[in-house]
């Protein structure tokens, strides 16, 4: 069983291979929105284990969710009850703001589009108006790989690439609202000074990863707890790299304190970059050592908010100039997501 324990470890020794970051963080006041979300949640355990000394404020829907998940880390952190899409309000002292909350159900891209939009773009701004009224040291926009589109080859993509997005395709609700959102991050640096940053993430995943999640590292995740085949709906030719939950983090506040405002930054682990097929044969064979096996049944996956079939290969050359590097195999990640979410009694 993958335990708290084992992941605090993991933290502190992420602390000591980037000890410069976590330092410019002592004594530092950081508000977070999306606290108790898979990265948010990271985050906070990440930065109180390795800069004691910072205060965290943590803006919440749920209070009694967040306590009860950080029930051991209350002394560190201020809980903020609001909806990101009012305005933001806290007394306090700011120094550093990440907004980290978002929708990352790919069905919600397609079922409720209006509200992708509605909560991408009324609650950046909101975040933005914040931090340029705390007038903070700086601010992170954690947006995604979509903002590329589908490219057709396996060519580097680097932060100046062009995109491909439809907009009379519902689903570009959630990748045209992103690439909004660093849009309006670009316009407040520029107009209101505020030090706005943007990381572009590829998919994440980890410890904390909830067993009902709907992506597809969770459902190969599960197939495997359950003993079950994995059952591709298409031909699983997608290719993307991955990232792993602690080097999501590490990224993150490598950006938020070195980064620089008005620039965004491609976070993944390039060495992951696989197809879906070939990301299920390595959970079926390398992991769960050939008990289940990897069934192509190609149905209609409109219902399903799927993204068009694309090659997503992230370069990321201008975050390690930052001094980041990825750490953690695409095995490992699922070796350690597997066993955070085991069910006790397996």
């Amino acid at each position: 069983m993958y335990s708290e324990k084992i992941l605090i470890d993991e933290i502190k020794e992420l602390g000591s291979q980037n000890a410069d970051v976590f330092s410019a963080l002592e004594n530092k006041s950081i508000f977070i929105s999306g606290a108790t979300g898979l990265i948010g949640n990271t985050l906070i355990k990440t930065i109180v284990a390795n800069a004691p000394s910072a205060k965290i404020i943590a803006f919440v829907r749920d209070e009694n969710k967040a306590k009860k998940m950080f029930q051991n880390y209350e002394q560190n952190i201020t809980f903020v009850t609001g909806d990101i899409r009012e305005p933001v309000t806290f007394d306090g002292h700011v120094d550093y703001v990440i907004h980290a909350a978002s929708e990352t159900s790919s069905k919600a891209f397609v079922e409720a589009p209006v509200s992708i939009i509605e909560i991408a773009l009324n609650g950046t701004k909101n975040m933005l108006d914040f931090a340029r009224q705390k007038n903070v040291q700086g601010f992170v926009y954690l947006s995604s790989m979509e903002v590329y589109g589908t490219p057709h080859n396996d060519d580097k993509i680097f932060e100046d690439h062009g995109t491909d997005l439809d907009t009379m395709n519902v689903r570009t609700s959630y990748p045209e609202s992103k690439r909004l959102c660093e849009s309006l991050c670009t316009a407040y640096a520029s107009q209101f000074q505020v030090p706005a940053k943007v990381v572009r993430l590829t998919q994440t995943f980890g410890p904390g990863v909830q067993y009902n999640d709907g992506r597809v590292f969770a459902d190969f995740s599960r197939c495997l707890i359950e003993n079950r085949d994995i059952i591709l709906h298409t031909k699983g030719e997608t290719k993307r790299s991955y990232l792993y939950t602690l080097d999501a983090a590490s990224a993150i506040l490598t950006v938020l304190t070195k980064g620089k405002s008005a620039e965004a930054y491609n976070a993944a682990n390039e060495d992951t970059y696989c197809s879906i097929y070939e990301m299920a044969q390595l959970v079926a064979q390398k992991i769960a050592q050939g008990k289940i096996q990897v069934k192509v049944e190609e149905a209609d996956i409109s219902k399903f908010g799927y993204a068009k079939t694309l090659h997503m290969n992230l370069d990321t050359t201008k975050l390690k100039e930052l001094g980041w590097q990825a750490r953690t195999s695409l095995s490992d990640m699922f070796s350690k997501t597997i066993q955070s979410m085991k069910p006790q009694d397996l």
